[in-house]
């Protein structure tokens, strides 16, 4: 049965006090604040006045709910484990120092691929929605409205001190309202040579960086195998018996915008890198006709996929945070060059892996009665 490999950043084997410390205050080591589930984990929240042992397990006694702090479940005992919250992959923007030495080398990794030059100030935005709609009428007045409306993950762009001129001409609008909005916003200005500047502005080449992990099959109540139930009991030194590992909702996710976030960064002068395990690659050369293998590189190039990897390190899990070392970059053409067929490209991920016998079909269809049977007209 699957078992929770890492609770609130440390494996579940560790005893030390550290990480003793980090679940008796619920917190998330990688994030540096109490864990929030991975911003994508709301439903699986415990609310604490219905489980009492839990609720005294907790320091802070005026808790009124706990987030799931599963960060990675093992499927066998002898494999590595899949990650199921994108914090423990990498978080930007830590609000405490301590955070950072956890996740150093694949900060550094993501950075140094991006390629900025060394010493570019660069701003860091989470979970970006753009929401625009077409003003291009076309020719085909019965043509559906075109609009974009995706959210990043992260955004990084160079920042400068930018005139509030400058700024009120790529936001358009009152010059006195847009400097309003942006003291609402946390902008700081300084004032030089009798002119307004506007400090740490958005200036230069945007990267998109999206990370993709693992989620987890629903569990079943009765077995005590729902994310939430293997969580407290885990936490409690209880035998527990974890949820199994949805992997094809997560490259499905990632398939349908692979292209787009790709597009969008290239169409703005930058890159987009998606941020994956290695667990997870090889699920989708496994399953897909794209073969990540083919695509490995030192350089950027239009689609990118950065893999990290516990390597070893899960077979003797140690008494602290283990911190992902093994890092491979993939990356390659978004479509075949010339549109020609046999061409290799990262559209190859929406392409089945092979195309089975028409026999399984018939094998299959043999186990079951049809519903109904028909006549053509």
């Amino acid at each position: 049965m699957p078992k929770i490999f890492e609770l609130f950043g440390y494996p579940l084997s560790a005893k030390g006090k550290k990480a003793e410390q980090s679940r008796r205050q619920a917190r998330c080591p990688f994030y540096g604040e109490t864990c929030d589930g991975g911003g994508n984990r709301y439903l699986s929240a415990i609310k604490l006045p219905e489980h009492p042992e839990l609720k005294d397990y907790f320091d802070d006694k005026s808790l009124s709910k706990v987030q799931v702090g599963v960060c990675s479940i093992q499927l066998l005992e002898n494999e590595a484990p899949w990650i199921v919250c994108p914090r423990r992959l990498l978080v930007l923007g830590h609000t405490q120092a301590s955070a950072y030495q956890h996740q150093q080398y694949a900060e550094n990794k993501v950075l140094s691929t991006l390629g900025y030059p060394k010493g570019t100030r660069l701003g860091v935005w989470r979970e970006v929605n753009i929401y625009v709609e077409s003003n291009d009428d076309g020719d085909n007045e019965d043509e559906t409205a075109k609009s974009f409306d995706y959210t990043f993950d992260y955004v990084i762009m160079p920042v400068d001190s930018v005139p509030l001129q400058q700024a009120h001409k790529s936001l358009g609008g009152d010059i006195k309202k847009i400097e309003k909005a942006l003291r609402k916003n946390g902008y700081e200005f300084a004032s030089r040579n009798n002119e307004i500047y506007v400090e740490n502005y958005p200036k230069g080449t945007p990267s998109i960086l999206e990370i993709m992990t693992s989620s987890t099959s629903g569990g079943d109540e009765k077995k005590r195998t729902r994310i939430s139930h293997a969580f407290e009991d885990a936490i409690l030194g209880k035998p527990h018996n974890a949820p199994s590992i949805n992997k094809r909702q997560v490259w499905a996710r990632m398939a349908s915008q692979l292209i787009v976030k790709s597009q969008t960064a290239i169409a703005w002068g930058g890159k987009t890198i998606w941020i994956l395990q290695d667990n997870l690659a090889n699920y989708i050369s496994a399953s897909t006709a794209l073969n990540l293998s083919d695509y490995l590189a030192e350089h950027t190039a239009e689609v990118n996929v950065l893999s990290f990897s516990y390597g070893s390190q899960f077979t003797t899990p140690p008494n602290a945070i283990i911190e992902l070392k093994d890092s491979q970059l993939f990356s390659g053409q978004m479509a075949p060059k010339g549109n020609k067929k046999e061409s290799k490209s990262f559209q190859d991920i929406v392409r089945a892996s092979f195309v089975p016998d028409v026999n399984a079909l018939i094998a299959r269809l043999a186990t079951k009665k049809a519903l109904r049977y028909l006549t053509a007209p």
